[in-house]
C-alpha cells in the first residue's frame, strides 16, 4: 500500500483542528514557537524549512515530512536543494534516514506532479 502525502497533510490538519479546539493555549503556544523559529533572519526561510524536513527525516515523521515539503514548494526550493539536504539526512542517519528520504522524494513528486514552477510557488 502506497502511503499518499496529500493525503497526511489533510488528515493531520484535520487532527490539528480538533487540538486547537480542545487545547487552545497549548496550540497557540506551538503556533507562536514555529512562527518565530521559522521567520526569516540570518538562515532564510527556505533555509529553516529544509532544516525542519531534515529532522522530520530523521524523526521518521511522515506528517513532518508531508508539511515541511509543501511548505518548501511553497517557498519555491528546488528539487537540488531538497536532494542536498536529503543527502546530510543519509549521511548522518544512515540506512533508516534513506528510507525516510525516499518518502520525502515521493512527497516532493506527488505534490508536484504535472505542475511547472510558477504553478508549484503558487499552491
Amino acid at each position: 500500500m502506497s502511503k499518499s502525502f496529500t493525503l497526511i497533510t489533510h488528515d493531520v490538519s484535520k487532527a490539528l483542528g480538533t487540538l486547537r479546539n480542545d487545547i487552545p493555549a497549548t496550540m497557540q503556544g506551538f503556533n507562536a514557537m514555529a512562527k518565530a523559529a521559522l521567520a526569516p533572519g540570518a538562515l532564510s526561510a527556505i533555509d529553516k524549512e529544509l532544516i525542519a524536513l531534515a529532522i522530520g527525516v530523521s524523526s521518521r515523521c511522515d506528517a513532518c515530512i508531508a508539511f515541511h515539503v509543501k511548505a518548501l514548494i511553497r517557498l519555491g526550493v528546488s528539487r537540488e536543494q531538497l536532494m542536498e539536504t536529503l543527502a546530510v539526512c543519509t549521511y548522518m542517519g544512515g540506512g533508516p534516514s534513506l528510507m525516510h528520504a525516499a518518502e520525502a522524494v515521493r512527497a516532493y513528486e506527488e505534490m508536484t506532479a504535472g505542475k511547472t514552477p510558477p504553478e508549484i510557488n503558487a499552491r
